[in-house]
This record gives structure tokens, sequence and C-alpha cells, in this order.
């Protein structure tokens, strides 16, 4: 069979015949609005219905004599006609369809708001607030309306809401002045009847106000104030699943004039929460229970109802609970993730690594599949079901108006496409696979543990006594039940693990000290529980050191990081790290949120993130030394350029587009050998010929390393030093290019000192103004290549040496890997005095390629006896080991001599060969 996907949706298998010519007249629905309404179906142009069309065939049918409200319900019908025969018999999109659906709902509510104003303002004045403005109702349109996905005999969930509290003006004979909100109840009213009565003509839409504050108990309009207070006391779970989509949908007028935005600051907030929010599981978990009891319920006795396309399992729904359950979670700390339609949600869930990207593309087939039968189910009778009819010849026009020859292949594709929905959502909302080796390493829901006591006698006496302590901590007892029952099972889990030998005692230590002062944000205590995978990973990062502890106590949204799959096989990819950051602060833009506070914010998350990643690949040793460092230069080089970008953009004296700015790293960031907790060695220059360069530069790079060094509720993100620019503190904090230029290559009078230029030796341009690039690398070649005298420039570098042994003294019968005779410094040393000197006739010195390349290259070049520079490379080498494990240990680099007398020695041979 030959099938052809519907143009703009997703490939259905393979391609789909349409039913072709006079398919839609089956549904009893065409047949009956072609009776009713044959001289009014030529008043919808041509094509698609768009908004345009539909007001031109509304204005006609007022033309005709028709009051608002028949003219509306006659356009729905004549929407509905045309929607059946583009879907059924021209294959048209999904998103023709319900964007036309959608589309007539915006219309038909505007139409009515406007009405509805019209005739209040008559009888009781306009809604003036005290600022003078006319007050606002704003249509919030919830679900599918918001995301624009309605279906065609879909109801419209709605809630009504208002910005100011105040009294219309009355009419002129100063009588009838009401309150805003009875105001605006009224035009409700008057809406309904426009829009959700049943009349000759039908209805345009269902109504439905039950999402609104407190049900069907609470007030039809809610002001501004009040649904704010209502979501923070008493808004539930579930609420922020139906909130995720919601809309400003009508007045077009309050959309035009920007005060529906008024709603978001309010919204925002109450669906997505500022740390990742696992607590959210457990409430779909139940809502889904929920549904599918009803359902349930609806399909005893009557089992064609079990083939519910929507709400059966592997249905709609579940592929929407799978997406939105990801945003919600998320969406508070990654803000791309905020969108309304499905289709659009899935592939960016799928781009944040969230899910795979065959996964999503797997389920927004099934969704455009499912979406699709859907609608024909309606087409039959205009019914608001989702379950598949029993007749054989409806299921038979179904199957051949979906591009199959009969109802066989069809339900086939169908249930293939059900049971793939169906375990992608159970694989979600199950958690991990379950622990095969422990009683209760599964799943959440799992017994409960009568009491902390009970659970004591399973730990070691150690851990026994760190934990026997939370029995009367003012957090624990604080607890919910919920949440005292999700910390013992959790530590039953962790004693299952523990006997099993799975983690160390030292990480069950470490995670206690880490989970006492997060116990009140019950959510980590939900995504362990939901996560048995981040939870092993996580005691096993703690159990390997001991500054990984601290970082995620300072840190401790980053947990969440261990839930990737992919953690451990991946490097940092600075590309996708900058789009990334681009792409949340075009989410924050959307919502007007990117002011700076929250910018800041947003660099120091990913950052670090970023870094706890490279933390956990070091611990898990996936990735060596060398390369922790070359990730985390990299990720400073990434952070520097965005940061430039977004910066420059709040800067107001900014004047021009981009700026000609440039940033040269030295130090541990100019040779790539960054550890965690480096500071930046930087300097920075421009290249600017405005009069007033000076002093705009000098003001941005104030206000650039405010945002790099400010602590804000997520920290910071560097300690920035800024010592090696041209005449060191007393200098000025930004120079011009050539001004540095000038200093670096002994051009006047005020010149760089030797040490300055052994610092050059490490420098690179790291990021700015990309003509610059060139440039500096021909400064730092011109030093390092300048013609020197060898023995007066060994002299003033062994002379640096002492003087820094000198202020860094180490005690008797230790070897301080970095500062002591036969340490990292003294191959330091070694290194930029043979780049110095040397690199002028050797040019395999020049480049920028590390101490340890350096060393080798050297040796190859004959300026070292034969083996003292690869024995020095590796002794180097195995020191930052040493000084990289200590760090991560949190203890001292001071070793005993014999630890590491062989490197030692190794080092003190180079410096011999060089130094003499």
């Amino acid at each position: 069979m030959t099938r052809v996907s519907s143009p703009g949706s997703p490939a259905v298998g393979e391609s789909l015949l349409p039913a072709g010519e006079g398919a839609a007249t089956h549904s009893r629905l065409v047949q009956r609005l072609r009776r009713r309404y044959a001289d009014e179906l030529p008043l919808l142009p041509a094509g698609a219905p768009i908004k345009a069309g539909m007001r031109e065939a509304f204005d006609a049918l007022v033309a005709r004599g028709h009051d608002a409200g028949a003219a509306l319900r006659i356009l729905r019908q004549l929407v509905m006609e045309r929607l059946v025969v583009l879907d059924c018999e021209q294959t048209a999109s999904l998103e023709d369809v319900t964007r036309a659906v959608t589309e007539l709902a915006e219309f038909a509510l505007d139409t009515a708001c406007c009405a509805a104003f019209a005739q209040l303002d008559e009888r009781h004045g306009a809604p003036i607030g005290a600022d003078g403005q006319r007050a606002n109702l704003w249509v919030v349109g919830m679900g599918k309306l918001g995301a624009r996905e309605l279906n065609v005999s879909s109801d419209i969930d709605l809630i009504y809401v208002h910005d100011v509290d105040g009294e219309t003006g009355g009419r002129d004979d100063g009588r009838g002045a009401i309150d805003f909100a009875e105001y605006f109840t009224r035009a409700v009213k008057l809406v309904y009847g426009l829009v959700g009565e049943t009349t000759e003509h039908g209805f345009v839409f269902r109504v439905d106000l039950a999402l609104r504050p407190n049900g069907n108990s609470g007030p039809t309009v809610c002001s501004l104030d009040a649904l704010e207070e209502y979501m923070l006391v008493q808004g539930r779970e579930w609420e922020r699943f139906a909130w995720l989509k919601s809309r400003v949908i009508a007045p077009q007028a309050a959309i035009d004039n920007g005060s529906a935005q008024g709603i978001r600051g309010v919204v925002l907030p109450f669906v997505f929460r500022r740390y990742l929010d696992y607590n959210v599981f457990e409430s779909l978990r139940s809502l889904h229970r929920q549904i599918r009891d009803h359902a349930a319920k609806r399909s005893a006795g009557r089992p064609e109802r079990a083939n519910d396309v929507k709400l059966s399992r592997g249905g709609i729904r579940e592929i929407e609970f799978t997406v939105q359950l990801l945003q919600v979670v998320r969406g508070g700390q990654f803000p791309e993730l905020r969108t309304r339609p499905t289709l659009e949600a899935l592939q960016r869930v799928a781009r944040a690594g969230l899910m795979p990207q065959q996964t999503a593309d797997a389920l927004a087939r099934a969704y455009v599949f499912l979406r699709r039968v859907e609608h024909r189910i309606q087409y039959l009778d205009d019914q608001q079901t989702h379950v598949l009819p029993t007749n054989d010849a409806d299921l038979d026009w179904i199957a051949r108006t979906m591009g199959y020859e009969n109802c066989c292949p069809f339900l086939s594709e169908l249930d293939t496409h059900r049971e793939l929905v169906a375990q992608e959502f159970d694989r979600l909302l199950g958690g991990d696979q379950p622990c095969t080796k422990c009683r209760n390493g599964a799943r959440p829901g799992a017994s409960v543990p009568s009491s902390l006591d009970e659970l004591l006698q399973r730990f070691e006496p150690a851990v026994r006594e760190r934990i026997a302590a939370w029995r009367d901590h003012p957090r624990v007892l604080a607890l919910r039940e919920q949440a005292r029952g999700r910390l013992l099972q959790l530590l039953q889990r962790t004693a299952d693990w523990l006997a099993e030998g799975r983690v160390t005692e030292d990480g069950v230590l470490r995670m206690a000290d880490w989970m006492e002062p997060l116990l009140r944000r019950e959510s980590y205590l939900a995504l362990l529980l939901e996560r048995p995978n981040v939870h092993e990973r996580l005691l096993r990062v703690l159990g390997a050191a001991r500054w990984p502890a601290r970082y995620l106590l300072q840190h401790p949204g980053v947990i969440d990081e261990l839930a990737s799959p992919a953690l451990l096989e991946g490097r940092f990819e600075p590309a996708d790290f900058e789009r990334d950051l681009d792409e949340r602060r075009a989410a924050l833009q959307r919502t007007r949120e990117d002011d700076e506070e929250n910018l800041l914010n947003l660099l120091r998350r990913a950052h670090h993130a970023e870094v706890f990643r490279t933390l956990a690949r070091d611990v898990e040793r996936a990735i060596t030394v060398e390369q922790v460092a070359d990730d985390l230069s990299a990720l400073a080089d990434a952070l520097l350029r965005v940061t430039i970008r977004w910066c420059w953009s709040h800067y107001r004296k900014k004047h021009r587009e981009q700026p000609c700015f440039g940033i040269i790293g030295y130090g541990k960031l100019g040779g790539k050998e960054l550890g965690y907790g480096s500071d930046l060695d930087i300097v920075f220059v421009f290249d600017d010929l405005d009069e007033n360069a000076q002093e705009i530069y000098a003001g941005f790079v104030r206000k650039l390393i405010n945002w790099l060094t400010v602590k804000t509720g997520e920290g910071d993100l560097f300690e920035i030093d800024t010592a090696l620019r041209p005449n060191g503190n007393s200098g000025l904090l930004v120079t011009s290019f050539e001004s540095f230029a000038d200093y670096q290559e002994n051009r006047g009078s005020n010149t760089a000192w030797t040490w300055e230029h052994q610092a050059m030796t490490r420098a690179r341009f790291v990021c700015g103004e990309e003509a610059m690039a060139p440039r500096f690398d021909a400064v730092r070649q011109a030093v390092i290549t300048a013609p020197r005298d060898k023995a007066a420039l060994k002299g003033e570098i062994m002379a640096m040496r002492e003087k820094m042994r000198a202020a860094r003294p180490v005690p008797a019968g230790q070897f301080d890997v970095k500062h002591s005779p036969g340490g990292m410094v003294d191959a330091e040393f070694a290194v930029q005095y043979l780049v110095l000197a040397e690199s002028r006739e050797h040019p395999a010195l020049q480049a920028n390629a590390g101490n340890i390349a350096l060393l080798q290259r050297a040796e190859q070049a004959g300026l070292l006896p034969a083996g003292v520079g690869q024995a020095a490379a590796s002794a180097y080498r195995e020191l930052r080991r040493v000084q990289h494990t200590a760090r991560l240990n949190e203890q001292p680099t001071q070793v005993a001599p014999e630890a590491t007398a062989t490197e030692r020695d190794a080092i003190l041979a180079l410096w011999r060969a060089v130094f003499g």
C-alpha cells in the first residue's frame, strides 16, 4: 500500500493516499450543514479558513440581517464544513485545521467582548481606573486553545481575569455606576450568551470555566490580585499543568496594547519554579490515575469506549502529559522549554537533551496521527467524543480518509502508535528501571520503613551516629508526612546499596551533610526517589572526593545533571553551550524577563551545571586531568564570549552595535590549564577610534567585571585578576591595543619587565573582536622572539624564582608539588626561559602549546639532553595529577618527599640542564 503524509506534519509511516473528492459527504455533519446552509456556504472565502476570511463572512452574514450571535454560530458551521472537506479530501495539515478552529474561537470571543463592553458602557459607564486608563478584562484560553491546538468539536476552557478594581463612571444622568467586578461579571454573561448558548443555529463553542480559581464554586471573574493570592496560597500541582498553556486570547485590544502581558508575571512563577521540581511527578501520577479510573468506569460494560484516542492508554493525553511534565519540572531553570504547542515542545525537550530525538520524533508522529483520527471521529456527527465508532461504515471511512485501503492496516498502525506512547509515558512516570539487586531501589511508592530507628540498625556506627542526629532535628521534624516517607525510603535504599558494596560509607556521610540543609526543599527528596540512578551516581561522586560535596552544597541544583544517561560519555561543547544560553535568553525576552538579574543568574546556573558535569566525569575517571583543564578553559572562554555580548547589550553608553574590544588570557587561562575554582588572569584591550573610547570601554569593563564576579542568589562566576595589565595595578583597567603593543614590545619609555614577558609566553587572545586575534599573535611572537642577552635573561628568571621561593616557604620534611625545588614552578620557569631565549632560532617553541608539549619539543630541538625533556614532561604531568587529586580531596599539596622522588629528580635535572 502506498501512503503519503500530510503537508506540514510529521510523516506517519509511509505515505497516505487521500480518500478523494466526495469523501466528506459520508459525514452526517457535512450532510446536515449542506442542507441547512447551502446559501451561506459560499460566503466563506476559498481555502483554509483564516481570521480575515472569517471576518468577511461574518460581516456578510450580519448584512443579511443576522444578529451577532446568529452570525457567529452560522460562521462556525461554515468553518466546520470547510475543514471536513480540506482534511478528508485535500489532505490539509493538522496545523491548518487546529489553527482555523483556534482563530475562530479568538475571533468569536473578541467580537463578543466588544459587543458586551459597548452594551455595558452604555448602561453603566466605562470602567476607568485611577490612572485614567480603561480597566482590562482578559479572556485567558487554557489547554488546547491557549496552545492554538483546538480540535474541531472542542469545548473551550476559559478563565476571566480583570486587572484593577474600581467603579464605573455611570451614565450621564449620574446613575448606573457599578464596581468593576460586577461590570466584568455581567460582561462574561453577555459573552457566554453570544458564544456558548445553544440556539436554533447551535453554538459557537461549548464554554467550560471549571479551571478558574476555586473551580465551579469560585466567581466567574477573578481579579489579578486574587489570582496571584490563590496561586501562592491554594494553587495545586495539577493547576500548574493547566496554566502551562494559558494565553490571553481576547479582547484583541488588550493584546495589541500590551496590557495582556500583565498576567504573565503572576502565571510564570506559579507554573515554573526556581528549582528543579520533581514533586510534580507524584501529582501527575495521581491526576493520570484519576483520568484512567474515570475512563475505566465509563467503559465498564461498554467495551467500545476503551478505544478512546484521547484518554485511553497510549492516547493523546499521555503525549501531552509526557512533554508537559518535562517542561514543568525544568522550565524554571531552562526557559527555552517554555512553549505551548505540543509538537514544538517535543522538539525543545529533545534539543535540551531531555529526550532522545528519535523518541521525540516518534511521539510527534503519534500525536499527529491520533489528532487526525480524533478529528475524523468528530467530523461524523460534531460530537465531543474521542471514541472510535463501532459502526463498520464509519470506521472504514476514517481509515480511508487517513489513507488506508481498509480498517485493518489503520487499526494496526493505531495500536503501534498507542503502544509506543504508553511505553514512553510509563517510562517517564515510573522512574528508572528497577534496581535488580536491592529490595527497595526501584520505584517511588514502595513500602516505607516504619521509623528512623528501625533503619539505623542497618548502618555501620559512623553512619548510624550521623543519621541518628536527625531524630530530633528541626528540619526533619518539620517535614510533611509524605516528605518524611520519601526520606525513609531513600535511607532504606542507601542501606541496601551499602550492604551490597555499591556505594561507600564516605559517600553516605557526605550525602547526609549535603541533604541536611536542603530538607526544606522537598523537591530534592522527590528527585532522588524518582531517579535511583541519580541517587546512586550522587553517592559515588560524593564518595570519590570531598570537594564535590562542597560544590553540591553551594549549588544543589546541579544534582539534576546526574540524570543524563550520556553524562560520562560526552565532553564540553562550546558551540552547543553558547547556543543553549542564547536560546534561554531569547525565551526570557519573549516573556520580558531578560533583565540583568535574570541574565546573571542564567549565566551562573549554566556555568555551575557545566562545571559539575566535568567534575562528575573527572571523579568517575571518564576524562584525564589534562582533559579536565581543557574543558574548564573552554568553558571559561565560552562564558567570556557570551558575557561580553550580553553585557554590551545592557550597557547604556554603548556607541556601536558590537564593541571593538578583546580579552587576553594569561596564566592558567592563557595556557588552558584551568582547575576548579581557578581565577582568571586577564587583560582588557580596545581598538576603537572614537574620541571617547577610553571612557566608554573603562565603564564597560567595570560593568563586565561586575557581571563576572558579583554574587547573586546563584553564586558567582569567576574571580578576576587584572594585575598583568600594563603597569600592573597602577595602570589603566583597559588600554588601547596600540598602547598594549607598545608596552609589550618595549617601544617608548613605559615598557614591560622580564617577568611580564615570561607571562606572555602563556598568553593568548581569548575572545572579542576577531580582527584583534592575529594582531595579538603578532605582538606575542615579536615579544617572545626578540633578541635577548641569554645570560642576563637567565639571571633575571633565576632571581625571580628565588624571590617566589622565599615568599612560599615549605615545612622541613615536606615536598610541595608546586613550590618546592623540583616542583611544577621550576618546570614552568625552565620552559619560559627556553621560549624567550630560543624560540627565535627554534620556531617549534613559539606556539602556546603547554608546558608538557614544549618540554618535548625542546628536547627534540636539541636544547635539552636526551631523555631530560621527556622525563620532565612526564614528571610535570604526574605532579599536576597529584595536585589535582589533593585539591579534590581538600588536602594540602605538600607530600612526603619519597612519594614523588622520581618526579622531583626529573625536574631538578631539567633545572640543571637549563640554568646550570
